[in-house]
């Protein structure tokens, strides 16, 4: 069978279609307004300098962060916790991590394992991807430093229980950096109500914004203690060789990705009119009616929670009798359905989901995707698997 247009099920990856006005912002700054800003002192350069202060504000609001300032601007959530893992972890330090972690957290952590000495622990996750506090509460050790964990699993689409995490580290006066990059635009994540430390953020997932711009929200009592990744031209204290101290220019070297700044808040605003709790919830019906269907398919096994309690639209499956990736090569192939098969840069997950090493064909849904979508992907698995 062949569909007539292509089925964009890999929402985890990155969003797409992107929000409406995305698109239509950048392309304006490019060619109407592409200026620099806290280096250009004229009315254009202060006019584009007040999108990009817009744009805290708004990222600000959807965090629930006291002050705008501490929103720092990166190219993406792996960037910003190499800023705290480098900037904030010396020699001997201890750090716990979630069982379900990215690469983005593993690897620098791997690192600084290895040419620092710094001590890791896994809070072990269960086979469906939940990581309870308790968990995390007995991995710590008495000089444990830091709590790194995503929110939501970007392999099953657990989530972890981030409040509790973070009265836990508020208890222990340990650090609390969570990575929001698959809950940031759909779920509600408060930065004050959550006793987060450092919330690391990307615009091109749930955001809905361009790929290549993100960043971190951090608290007035971490500013101090943690030493930005990079060092250079601000366009402030021309002056000194000395880095600023203050924010945001302590932790932004450098010429700014302006227009991914302004498709960023071309996102935010389409987020604010339509809201985040509207979009999740299409999201999560879209979800019930997948897994509801994979209940009735001999040939395939859902990973992790099985209901919608718990989780983002974020699915994973594998094929009782044939090879993963034959089938998410076969789903495009001949259903134009688009997915993501593999270990998903996240082996330390399926170790705990009990996927590894032959990975999952992940589904992943979006506001946009349609319940015709749906109804098609899992005939698609029916017939393949059958």
């Amino acid at each position: 069978m062949q569909t007539k247009k292509d089925i964009y099920l890999d929402q985890s990856s990155t969003s797409f279609p992107k929000a409406p006005g995305v698109a239509d912002a950048m392309w304006k700054f490019i060619e109407h307004h592409g200026v620099n800003i806290s280096r250009g002192n004229y009315q254009e350069a202060y006019s584009v300098e007040g999108d990009v202060l817009d744009t805290r504000l708004r990222l600000a609001k959807l965090f629930n962060v006291k002050d705008a300032r501490n929103i720092i601007f990166t190219p993406g959530v792996t960037f910003s916790l190499n800023t705290f893992f480098e900037g904030f972890l010396q020699p001997g330090d201890h750090v716990v991590v979630s069982g379900m972690e990215h690469n983005a957290v593993m690897r620098p952590v791997t690192r600084l394992q290895q040419k620092r000495g710094v001590r890791c622990t896994i809070a072990e996750a269960n086979e469906r991807g939940e990581v309870p506090v308790e968990a995390f509460e007995k991995a710590l050790e008495r000089d444990t430093k830091a709590i790194v964990t995503l929110h939501a699993s970007n392999v099953a689409g657990t989530l972890l229980p981030a409040q509790e995490i973070g009265k836990l580290c508020k208890e222990r006066d340990i650090v609390f950096v969570l990575d929001t990059a698959q809950s940031a635009g759909s779920v509600d994540v408060d930065m004050e109500a959550m006793n987060i430390d450092l919330l690391t953020f990307t615009g091109h997932k749930g955001l809905r914004g361009p790929q290549g711009i993100g960043g971190f929200a951090i608290t007035k009592d971490l500013i101090d203690r943690m030493e930005p990744l990079t060092v250079g031209g601000t366009g402030s204290r021309s002056n000194s060789f000395i880095q600023p101290d203050f924010m945001p220019d302590k932790y932004e070297s450098g010429t700014m990705n302006l227009p991914g700044i302004i498709g960023l808040r071309a996102a935010l605003i389409y987020l604010e009119e339509h809201g985040l709790k509207k979009m999740h919830d299409v999201k999560m019906a879209l979800t019930k009616r997948f897994l509801d269907g994979l209940a009735t398919i001999k040939g395939v096994r859902a990973v992790g929670m099985p209901g919608v309690e718990g989780r983002t639209s974020v699915v994973s499956i594998t094929a009782v009798e044939r090879d993963n990736a034959e089938i998410a090569f076969e789903l495009e192939r001949d259903w134009n359905i688009m997915t993501r098969v593999g270990l998903h840069c996240a082996p330390v997950a399926h170790q705990s989901l009990g996927t590894f090493p032959e990975g999952t064909v992940r589904f992943s849904f979006g506001a946009t995707n349609t319940e015709d979508e749906i109804d098609t992907a899992l005939d698609a698995l029916a017939e393949l698997t059958s």
